[in-house]
């Protein structure tokens, strides 16, 4: 069992169980920035005097802020939600509610039931931008009390920003002081390997390159970036002259089991 705070959140690409790895390679500073909020793992369980969280969803980000803003009563109005509509037609009518629910508060409670009864904690919205994520017949979805509670305490401990905003704006803004940590969408394994997407082209070679050139600009402004993406020779490309440590993870690339192997991925650092 990890001996680090687990996210309370279900997330693609969830870094939970690589903080051993991850850790290590983090530069000391003044205050870490993860442009890629996603479940937050890496802010839960480094240790700097302050953190700042970004996304470029901002359905997640107002759901970290209602935990760090509102803490306990929050808390509890997400677990009522959690004590029925372990089926699907109110898992259906929680997501209707969810999109066209305008209080910031209320979404955020719909947003973390429907992350936990929704299949496979996908995140996933549709051109209009409703959220449009299937029931996911989980036997019994867990309600992430310990850990809403443990991010709620870390945001009173230390300083924790929220924004929503680009990850290269965010790179760009970044002092000397500030070190950066990158989990965005991986690049696929292959031209039709495409299942670590969130959705067809959402960030597509062009944005790995990007995030590659603007952790470079840091970088030269003496603000280290750690990014983690598959270690492929298309990365390793966009890597060139970053510190690079390469290492299998074990992954499903598919539904089936029995294709559960070893992926290499790769931490760059750039400094």
């Amino acid at each position: 069992m990890s001996r680090h705070p687990r996210p309370f959140l279900k997330w693609a690409g969830n870094k939970h169980r690589l903080l051993d790895r991850i850790l290590p390679r983090l530069p000391a500073g003044d205050r870490l920035i993860e442009p890629f909020a996603g479940a937050a793992a890496v802010t839960l369980a480094a240790d700097y005097p302050a953190y700042r969280l970004v996304d470029s969803n901002p359905d997640l980000i107002d759901l970290f802020r209602a935990v760090r803003d509102e803490g306990e009563p929050f808390i509890q109005r997400a677990r009522a939600l959690f004590s029925d509509g372990n089926d699907a037609a109110t898992y259906y009518a929680r997501r209707t509610a969810f999109n066209a629910e305008t209080d910031p508060v209320e979404r955020a409670a719909l947003f973390l039931y429907l992350n936990r009864h929704g299949y496979n904690g996908l995140c996933r919205y549709n051109r209009s931008g409703g959220f449009n994520v299937p029931f996911g017949r989980h036997a019994r979805p867990y309600f992430p009390e310990a850990e809403l509670t443990a991010f709620a305490r870390r945001a009173r401990e230390c300083p924790v920003e929220l924004a929503v905003g680009d990850f290269e704006a965010e790179l760009d803004a970044a002092r000397p002081g500030d070190v950066v940590y990158c989990d965005p969408p991986y690049a696929p394994l292959s031209a039709t390997a495409d299942f670590t997407a969130y959705a067809p082209g959402a960030f597509a070679d062009d944005a790995q390159a990007r995030l590659a050139a603007a952790a470079r600009r840091a970088a030269r402004r003496g603000v280290p970036v750690v990014i983690s993406n598959h270690d492929t020779p298309v990365v390793r490309e966009h890597y060139h002259g970053a510190d690079l440590d390469s290492f299998p993870v074990a992954r499903t690339i598919s539904r089936q089991g029995s294709n559960r192997r070893p992926v290499d991925e790769v931490l760059a650092l750039f400094a």
